[in-house]
This record gives C-alpha cells, sequence and structure tokens, in this order.
C-alpha cells in the first residue's frame, strides 16, 4: 500500500538530515501510527511522501505508483489530511468539496452519495453551505477530512489528526478510520497521543532525529505497555 525505501531529506541550508535512511512499508487494512518527538522528522516524512516536498534520494510508492516519476497516479490513490486544516475559507463546505472532488475525477453520483453520508456522520448538515471561515476548528478538520476521503482513497495519510478536537470529533474520525481500513484501505497517521496509537493502530514507527528507531507490533499487549518507555528512551 505505502512503501519508503531509504529515504533521506535535507532542507537547503541545513547541514543535517531532517530525515535519514528511513524505510517502512505499510500493510493493507492496516492502520499504522507514527511517533516521535518534536522535530524528529513526522511531517517532514510525511509532505515528502504526499508529494509535498522533495527529497534527497530514495523511494517512495504508493499502491505502486512512485511519487516522483508517476505523482498524479500515486496521488490520486491518495487523501491527506494536514495538521494545520488548510482550506480555501471563502469557499462553503460544499463547494469546497466538490472542488476536490473534481481535482480526484469524482463523478457526481459518487460526490453527492458520499457527501450525504458524512455530513450525517459528522453532523455538517446545517453548516456545509455556509463559508469555511465561520466555522470551528474541530468543523474545519471534519471538511479537511471529507475533502480527503471524498474520492475514497486506498491510503489515508492524516498529521496529528486530534489536536484541539473535542472528544466526540475524536471518536468520529477514530470510527471513521477503523471502517476505512475494514473496507481493505491502510490509514497512516503521526500523533502525540500515546494511549490513541496503543488503542487504534495495528502497528506504530517511532522515529527519533530522523532515523527509524524501531516498529512496534501493537497486537501484543506487552508492546502496549511499553510504547511509551520506548518512545522516550
Amino acid at each position: 500500500m505505502l512503501k519508503i525505501d531509504n529515504l533521506y531529506k535535507k532542507y537547503l541550508g541545513s547541514e543535517r538530515f531532517s530525515v535519514e535512511n528511513l524505510s517502512l512499508e505499510l500493510n493493507k487494512g492496516e492502520i499504522f501510527g507514527f511517533l516521535g518527538k518534536n522535530g524528529a522528522g513526522k511531517s517532514t516524512t510525511i509532505k515528502c511522501l504526499t508529494g509535498i516536498f522533495p527529497f534527497n534520494s530514495g523511494t517512495i510508492t504508493i499502491c505502486g505508483h512512485d511519487i516522483s516519476s508517476d505523482p498524479i497516479n500515486a496521488k490520486l490513490n491518495m487523501g491527506y489530511v494536514p495538521d494545520d486544516h488548510s482550506v480555501y475559507e471563502k469557499m462553503t463546505g460544499r463547494e469546497y468539496v466538490n472542488y476536490i472532488a473534481d481535482i480526484y475525477r469524482v463523478s457526481k453520483a459518487d460526490r453527492d452519495a458520499r457527501l450525504n453520508q458524512f455530513l450525517d456522520k459528522f453532523n455538517l448538515q446545517r453548516a456545509v453551505d455556509l463559508q469555511i471561515k465561520s466555522y470551528s476548528h474541530g468543523m474545519k478538520q471534519k471538511i479537511c477530512i471529507i475533502g480527503a476521503l471524498i474520492h475514497n482513497p486506498r491510503l489515508w495519510v492524516l498529521d496529528e489528526p486530534m489536536m484541539g478536537l473535542d472528544p466526540q470529533s475524536m471518536s468520529e474520525i477514530l470510527k471513521k478510520m477503523r471502517e476505512h481500513c475494514a473496507e481493505g484501505n491502510t490509514v497512516f497517521f503521526s500523533s502525540h497521543n500515546l494511549d490513541l496509537v496503543a488503542k487504534i493502530c495495528h502497528r506504530a514507527a517511532i522515529v527519533s532525529d530522523g532515523r527509524l528507531h524501531s516498529i512496534i507490533d501493537l497486537s501484543v499487549e506487552e508492546n502496549q505497555k511499553t510504547l511509551e518507555e520506548t518512545l522516550w528512551q
């Protein structure tokens, strides 16, 4: 589903790599957590795999499509929710979702059916025709998620998706993560919430100073108990 092989990324003017020799492979139907301290390279890795940042060397493939040599097909198989819920705030929620659906070549019938389901799930029926600038933080995050899922991507990538959300919104998003994986898709998300990662993820990678420290199988109860110790050692 997602394969990162020997990824290196150095920012212009920097003397060190922000991501160094990082390799990961995610499976179909898996929720995969991505953990590390601030500055560990989590967001940089995500921006490389989504095609936002170029990288110095290595390969990233999404559903068999190389993000560097075949970026359009790679991105057609991926939905991305950034950590800052970047949206066009002068658009209404419906206009924004339709704009994203056009980019991802989603038919009108499919987008309308999916949008109606999401509006019910996230309780946005009354807000969808208002400008996004009037939305709360949680509502903006939800409309970003709808935009990321409107084309039913095989890989769903989220960068710190729960920051600033109320418990009900968090619960709705977690439920959608599980549903997405149950349909044979994959979720890859970064987080600082260790309890959340231990609860929902099948596996989690820990990065430190841009390097992969370890990959933990969270289906093993003992590994859940030692997740925090492993992260901060």
